[in-house]
């Protein structure tokens, strides 16, 4: 059998924004066998092209035995509990979904000699310093549970010795079929649109990324076995409160409807991240990784709302 027949690659977390994202993209590979895997049952309009297993990573019979079945080469892990504030009321839950499951993948990877793409955080870092882009190299410093969880996880990686690709992404957007899954952009628009005023972050800086983009950088990875750590982001810097402003602009809605106010003003002073920006030239280098500017991905967004959710 033709060595790109026998890849099989297994996604994580598949009901998630990038999970389906990576399932629409990677389906279209007829070259590889594709399993996608979420705890709840498959809410992905797209069935075709992949097996779908609904599994519970806490159980460790359930994963043990898909494993067994489906023998990945790839694992693609994007499951985890990305909710700030769910990390801290659930501090053991956090660590068993975003560090204990992590570990054991990584050293299942290592023992099956099979590759790891781990979706990892901006929230690594301390982001104290005002326009900072961080490297892959910098120094983590996490200011909440969440972050913390996402650099034991990274560690645990590293320590298992496998085949490893972690790439940190920052403040993901973008739209699939599935109009459950929000995001900040989506919810800006919607809120908007309906005339509701919105209060939005003035003090907080990001580099968003477009899902798509991400999904683009995780197959890559994946697709070259490449190690070590990536970051991915969008290529602007912009305060949470400009985003907004752009999202008001590019559909020509009322931005008088956008109040800015403080991270101090709903508890965000400490427990966030102020500034969190990366450079790009390792993934870019590596990974072929070009980043779209948010206004073209708003452009590619308005097609893919009309053919996802309007067809």
């Amino acid at each position: 059998m033709d060595k790109l027949m026998q890849k099989r690659v297994l996604i994580t977390g598949s009901n998630g924004l990038l999970g389906q994202k990576l399932t629409d993209l990677l389906s279209r590979d007829q070259q590889q066998l594709l399993c996608c895997t979420s705890k709840n049952p498959n809410r992905n309009p797209n069935q075709n092209g992949y097996q779908f297993a609904q599994v519970d990573l806490l159980n460790r019979s359930e994963i043990e035995s898909l494993l067994a079945t489906f023998k990945p080469t790839h694992i693609i892990h994007t499951a985890a509990i990305t909710s700030v504030e769910a990390c801290e009321a659930q501090p053991d839950l956090c660590r068993k979904l975003n560090v204990d499951v992590v570990a054991w993948l990584a050293d299942w990877c290592k023992k099956e000699n099979s590759h790891l793409t781990f979706i990892s955080t901006d929230f690594v870092f301390s982001g104290t310093e005002e326009n900072y882009r961080y490297a892959e190299n910098d120094t983590v410093a996490p200011v909440n549970a969440y972050g913390q969880s996402k650099v034991d996880a990274e560690n645990a990686i590293h320590q298992s010795g496998c085949r490893a690709a972690i790439l940190r992404t920052i403040l993901v957007y973008g739209v699939i079929a599935d109009r459950n899954r929000s995001n900040l952009v989506l919810w800006a628009k919607a809120q908007l649109e309906h005339k509701n005023t919105i209060r939005v972050v003035s003090d907080q800086w990001r580099m968003p990324t477009w899902v798509d983009d991400l999904a683009q950088a995780t197959q890559s990875a994946a697709s070259q076995d490449a190690q070590g750590i990536f970051h991915i982001s969008g290529p602007e810097y912009l305060s949470i409160l400009q985003i907004a402003e752009l999202v008001a602009a590019y559909w020509n809605l009322d931005k008088q409807l956008i109040v800015p106010i403080h991270a101090d003003d709903i508890g965000q002073r400490h427990n966030r991240p102020r500034s969190t920006g990366f450079t790009l030239e390792k993934a870019q280098q590596h990974l072929n990784f070009q980043p779209t500017p948010i206004q073209t991905a708003f452009e590619e967004i308005d097609v893919q709302i009309e053919l996802l959710w309007h067809n």
